[in-house]
């Protein structure tokens, strides 16, 4: 298998340097849209078994090798591009982090590297969608929180087949209400607020079958054309 090894995997910045930073949690060398990190999402930890003594690299073009990583060891994949997976591990001189192609790990499921390929596949297209604010079919209940947010609405039972479900997200518009009244002292008449009224703008109704989005309505917009899909969350078998 041709080994293509992206992307700068980690930054190692001085103390002052990270002080600037801020609030700031993430490296903005850590934003390429063409990876997924791992770290982001708590519910997908990988670990795989490194067999094969490594070279890691830092840099998109496999140009800049930082060391050697060990072979017989467990490591947890941090991130993932197309061709390479970002590990922390024991080098051959010391701890190491950075990107190791896929030949150099192994699973007992013989079909690991095509699920994570499709799960890099998707999860790229989910990141798009969540960053659109927008929603799809196939997407998980996380996934459309992360998008949506929490729904003004839900309903929730239980099946054979697992949690369904409907999530009802609600844009009202505020609608002040006023009364004339007459200043007792002056004798003059001014409006007073009396109310507020909020009246349903939009509604989008997100259904769910089994976890994942089976169905959206949105009341704007019932255009099938508009509806797009992902396909399921991936189900690996490490």
């Amino acid at each position: 298998m041709k080994t293509l090894l992206a992307f700068l995997c980690l930054s190692l910045l001085p103390l002052a340097a990270q002080s600037k930073v801020g609030s700031s949690r993430k490296s903005l060398l850590d934003s390429d849209p063409r990876v997924v990190y791992l770290t982001d999402l708590p519910d997908k930890q990988i670990e795989l078994m490194i067999i094969k003594e490594a070279p890691v690299f830092s840099d998109v073009d496999g140009k800049v090798k930082l060391g050697m990583i060990k072979a017989d060891q467990k490591v947890k994949i941090e991130a993932i591009s197309e061709k390479a997976y970002k590990v922390r591990g024991q080098g051959t001189r010391d701890g190491i982090s950075g990107w190791v192609g896929p030949w150099a790990f192994a699973s007992k499921d013989p079909q690991f590297v095509d699920n994570l390929k499709k799960f890099y596949t998707r999860q790229l297209e989910i990141n798009k969608l969540i960053e659109d604010k927008e929603v799809a079919l196939g997407m998980t209940t996380d996934e459309v929180a992360k998008s949506l947010g929490q729904p003004t609405k839900s309903t929730v039972r239980l099946t054979d087949k697992g949690q369904s479900g409907t999530w009802e997200f609600i844009e009202f518009d505020e609608q002040k209400n006023y009364t004339l009244v007459r200043n007792q002292g002056t004798g003059e008449m001014y409006r007073q607020l009396t109310s507020i009224t909020q009246i349903e703008k939009n509604k989008r109704v997100v259904e769910f079958t089994a976890g994942t989005v089976s169905a959206i309505e949105d009341l704007e917009n019932k255009k099938a054309d508009n509806v797009r899909i992902v396909v399921p969350p991936v189900v690996f078998g490490w």
